[in-house]
């Protein structure tokens, strides 16, 4: 029997590892709860682009991106004040390719509060919608 590879030996080693995965897994339940709230808005289609981005979409348009491994960094379209307030916090980045268009990718799982996140998604949801003609959204069931 060999030596497992994929944990650390030494004690200040482990601590670090075990960190690690706790912050994975609050990533993961983090972006689940997030995927739940995205599915549950109005008119709400969900495909993978890009071989590994898990892309939420009003329309045909998109208004947020997740990874499909379940973790972060996780990209959305803000709002033009909320765009600069939230691009200057900590683990929160104008998003690339996406900037210009005033998206932003939140790569830490405590950079925002998770009410927060539920908030500014659906407010990026609002945004893509507002653009879509009115007959497209009567279709899709928003007002």
């Amino acid at each position: 029997m060999g030596r497992r590879t994929d944990r650390p030996s030494r004690p200040a080693d482990r601590q670090i590892y075990r960190r690690r995965a706790v912050a994975r897994s609050k990533a993961q339940r983090l972006v689940e709860s997030l995927c739940k709230v995205c599915r549950a808005l109005p008119g709400t289609t969900e495909d993978v682009k890009w071989e590994h981005h898990l892309v939420f979409s009003v329309g045909g348009r998109m208004y947020a991106i997740f990874e499909t491994s379940g973790e972060l960094p996780l990209s959305m379209k803000a709002s033009p004040g909320a765009f600069e307030q939230l691009s200057a916090q900590e683990g929160v980045i104008p998003a690339p390719y996406l900037a210009r268009a005033q998206w932003i990718q939140v790569r830490e799982a405590d950079a925002l509060p998770r009410q927060m996140l539920v908030e500014l998604i659906e407010e990026s949801h609002a945004l893509i919608a507002a653009k879509l003609s009115k007959r497209r959204r009567e279709q899709l069931g928003i007002e």
